[in-house]
């Protein structure tokens, strides 16, 4: 169905801009790039997948049924994205908070021609009906300019928060009464971040964000004309095999300047009793969520609460793996996991609930995931955050962040914690 060529090259930053420039021509394009970050269960340096032969666009109702029928008719690489909404496919919830962006609750797309990049070597994966573009499409990329010219500066429009601060404090003060009355242990509360009539250049902001961040499961997705500039440092599910693989985020510290300042705020993260006690919950949830499709005894913490550092922010990061059992269909392993519980809490359904109750706007693709399924039924999503979501028609544009609120939640410091993980963003809009 494919024709397969390996091309012998050498990956530079360089390279990986004039690919995304030549891909930008498409209408759909999915870029995944770990930035050559030290995780071990990263298989490819990058992937990048251009112009669908077919796709699956839909909203939240029956969405992984569809996703899984569509997924076994074309037993080839699909590529796309899941939006938080598409949580009320899995238990009766719904999404009625306001939505600037109107995004799809689920898009995929079978795509005609796909590049799988390791450190010295590029795989093309063409369908028959476009394998004769090869070779021009090659010489193609080479002579790309690694300037995108055809895009200008971003427009200078305000970014405005859709909470002032005292709203922010006064609805995690309710979210903490939930708490002490016992309807929850955690959630993940967001806040949201827009800009009306933006005209964003989405591929040079893309690539600022993506220097100034470098994260392990950044991506750049275009579908028609809604876009995903994303920083992502987290993963949310990977399939090899039957072997599953989740690496929940919880606990967050800002880098800085002074190495020996930096050193000693990485100390006190590992050692913040508030901070483990959010992964754990967390951990606990994931555990719960794979045992779902997993061999019995398969679910292992293999990493719990581990440091890593980012070049915004430091965060813990725990690795949970597991087997999938016998007969399990790829996609009900999503389904089963669906949303991931970093971006929710516990227990999980009272969670979303009051998330849904408490938070001003729908988080659409934000908390959601992106990635790719393989012919054989592997996958891997990240975690949609840090990232920037844009409407090219209608010129909205919006990023949210959040932090978990526990019992030991000072609504101050979560505040502060939001405004770390925006900067980023800020920066990249605003300069």
């Amino acid at each position: 169905m494919r024709t397969p060529k390996k091309i012998s090259f050498s990956l530079t930053t360089e390279f990986k801009q004039q690919l995304l420039n030549w891909a930008n021509q498409f209408e759909e394009v999915v870029w995944l790039d770990s930035n050559s970050y030290e995780f071990s269960s990263v298989e490819y340096e990058a992937i990048l997948a251009v112009e669908a032969f077919t796709a699956l666009k839909t909203d939240y109702v029956n969405g992984f049924d569809k996703l899984q029928e569509y997924q076994q008719t074309t037993k080839d690489w699909i590529f796309g994205y899941l939006t938080y909404d598409q949580k009320n496919d899995v238990e009766a919830l719904s999404s009625k908070n306001f939505d600037g962006l109107n995004f799809p609750d689920l898009y995929f797309f079978q795509p005609k021609k796909i590049f799988l990049l390791k450190k010295d070597e590029v795989e093309m994966h063409y369908l028959g009906m476009v394998d004769d573009e090869m070779e021009e499409d090659w010489q193609a990329i080479l002579n790309t300019s690694t300037i995108h010219q055809t895009e200008k500066e971003n427009t200078s429009a305000t970014i405005n928060a859709r909470l002032t601060k005292d709203e922010y404090i006064a609805r995690v003060e309710k979210m903490l009464a939930h708490i002490h009355r016992g309807d929850i242990y955690e959630a993940n509360f967001c806040q949201e971040f827009f800009a009306e009539d933006f005209s964003l250049q989405p591929l040079s902001t893309y690539f600022d964000l993506n220097t100034i961040s470098k994260p392990p499961f950044a991506a750049y997705v275009k579908l028609e004309e809604f876009h995903l500039l994303s920083a992502s440092p987290e993963r949310y599910l990977k399939k090899t095999g039957n072997r599953v693989i989740s690496q929940p985020i919880k606990g967050t510290a800002k880098r800085l300047q002074d190495p020996a300042e930096d050193e000693a705020l990485k100390e006190s993260l590992k050692n913040d009793p508030k901070e483990i006690s959010e992964n754990v919950m967390i951990v606990d949830l994931v555990r719960n969520d794979l045992s779902k499709t997993a061999k019995k005894g398969s679910v292992q913490v293999e990493e719990l609460c581990k440091l890593y550092t980012f070049q915004q922010v430091h965060q813990l990061i725990s690795t949970v793996t597991a087997e999938v059992a016998e007969g399990i269909p790829p996609v009900e392993v999503l389904r089963s996991t669906f949303p991931m519980g970093s971006m929710t809490g516990a227990p999980k359904i009272s969670a979303m609930k009051i998330i849904e109750e408490l938070e001003a706007t729908k988080r659409g693709l934000y908390s959601g995931c992106v990635g790719y399924m393989s012919p054989q039924g592997d996958f891997d999503f990240n975690v949609i955050i840090r990232s920037i979501l844009y409407n090219s028609t209608n010129k909205f544009l919006s990023f949210s962040v959040g932090s978990a609120i526990t019992a030991k939640s000072d609504p101050e410091k979560e505040y502060e914690e939001c405004l770390t993980k925006a900067a980023a963003m800020h920066r990249v809009l605003e300069k």
